[in-house]
């Protein structure tokens, strides 16, 4: 469990017992080098909020307490140093940590608080700093599994006065307001050719999962990447795609599986999709693929993907014939795999429950099976249509994030709600599915590692 700590520390109530006669006699006979060590002891003991306060914290508290010359300057020093967050061991579990993240103020400071990370929620003040008083020291410490990988970000003078989680777009555009953690030299993805609003700031504890297929490898081959744009009359519009073909394409061979995955620029950009097909296939654990990232911008994102009968249409009865016009792809659908994250992951299943005649692997990353998220219908639709269909010949590949527990929209379930109730229904009618469970939130820097999962689950060589 996640637990946050931003109790304030309680005062130390020094000798209650000093008013009773006796005891105060008995007290002054003390030696002096006994007083000292006393008040030393409750130095250390006042500042403390609880135990899951980090251990340099509670030693800047006590240096504090005990007028330790240029203690705040030590504690910056050691800060620049080392960087952040600190991780420390937790006394009561090893398999979890003591997490703290710190900030920097200064006398214009009046909040600092944490947008993502292992408490995401859309109201910031859920994850609002403490400041040590008489510092421009802003911290917060969280007790976090050891197994844990996240990113978040800094909102720093955040004006809460006029934060109203009822209209949504100014919350995005608060968080959006969001910095890197200045303290922190790691961010992802790991350079600067994106749009600093993609880039965060990166916590990897050190149980987290490896993810061995994400770096590009010297020895191994590299496919190649063709950028394209496609028209549809289904949905009046065009868009962009990107074709990967493996190393060694042979257009005359026999036909390749065929891959299709939503969100282009980001499963280029932030999941690197090709260099994961790339050691994939170069380690034989998968067949060579042909993989069409669609290009899903803008509004047309939030309009064609959740479970839009067009888009799945589209998929099926334009892209497909007009891959195979100009690629070798199979047309046999248990070959034929439909990925994403998010919407992607809802839009990949319901390509699947739309069209079983044309994809039969299901890939999802964090899908949002909470959806819809109006008022005029109830939520989770895509349970509904399993709940009362025969089985289809699908297959399925579903993870999520724990961290990804906080209510959707509309108080709707949470992620990991959502993905186990349809993972139990599938199963109980007989579908395969293959779910697993991260220690993280609902972002790229999982998914990256989680795509490799997904195919080896399902196309997989066994």
């Amino acid at each position: 469990m996640l637990l946050p700590d931003i109790t304030s520390p309680p005062l130390f109530p020094f000798l209650r017992g000093a008013g009773d006669a006796k005891f105060r006699h008995n007290f002054l006979a003390l030696r002096r080098p006994m007083l000292s060590f006393l008040v030393f002891v409750l130095a250390l003991l006042a500042p403390l909020p609880s135990q899951r306060t980090s251990p340099r914290i509670s030693a800047l508290a006590a240096d504090l307490t005990a007028k330790k010359p240029n203690a705040e300057a030590a504690f910056w020093s050691a800060v620049a140093q080392t960087g952040t967050p600190f991780i420390d061991p937790y006394p009561e579990d090893r398999n979890q940590r003591l997490v703290t993240f710190v900030y920097h103020g200064d006398g214009k400071t009046t909040n600092v608080m944490l947008s993502g990370g292992p408490e995401a929620t859309f109201h910031p003040l859920d994850n609002a700093f403490d400041k040590l008083e008489g510092t421009d020291v802003w911290w917060r410490t969280y007790v976090i599994a050891s197994d844990a990988r996240f990113t978040y970000k800094l909102a720093v003078n955040a004006d809460t006065a006029t934060f109203d989680l009822k209209h949504m777009d100014a919350v995005m555009k608060w968080f959006g307001a969001a910095v890197l953690d200045p303290a922190n030299r790691r961010q992802f993805p790991a350079t600067d050719k994106v749009p600093a609003v993609y880039r965060n700031s990166v916590v990897e504890l050190p149980n987290a999962p490896r993810q061995p297929w994400v770096a590009a490898r010297v020895s191994t081959p590299h496919g190649k990447v063709d950028s394209l744009m496609v028209k549809s009359a289904i949905l009046e519009n065009e868009r962009a795609v990107s074709v990967y073909t493996p190393p060694g394409y042979d257009p005359k061979k026999s036909p390749y599986p065929l891959l299709i995955v939503f969100d282009r620029d980001a499963y280029l950009h932030l999941v690197p999709t090709p260099t994961i097909l790339d050691n994939l296939t170069g380690a034989g654990r998968i067949p060579a693929q042909v993989a069409v990232l669609i290009g899903n911008p803008g509004a047309t994102r939030n309009a064609e993907l959740p479970c839009n009968r067009k888009f799945a249409d589209f998929l099926a009865t334009e892209l497909v014939p007009w891959v195979k016009e100009r690629y070798n792809v199979t047309d046999d659908p248990a070959k034929t795999t439909v990925a994403g994250s998010s919407y992607g992951g809802l839009a990949s299943t319901c390509a699947g429950l739309f069209h079983p005649e044309r994809f039969r692997n299901i890939l999802s990353q964090s899908g949002s099976y909470w959806w819809p998220d109006s008022t005029s219908e109830a939520h989770e639709w895509v349970y509904r249509q399993f709940e009362k269909s025969d089985k289809l010949p699908l297959r399925f590949y579903q993870d999520v994030g724990l961290m990804e527990n906080k209510p959707t929209p509309n108080n709707g379930p949470s992620m990991v709600d959502a993905n186990r109730k349809l993972r139990d229904l599938l199963k109980s009618k007989g579908y395969e599915v293959h779910y697993a469970e991260f220690d993280g939130g609902h972002e790229y820097l999982n998914w990256q590692g989680t795509l490799a999962d997904g195919l080896l689950a399902l196309i997989g060589h066994r």
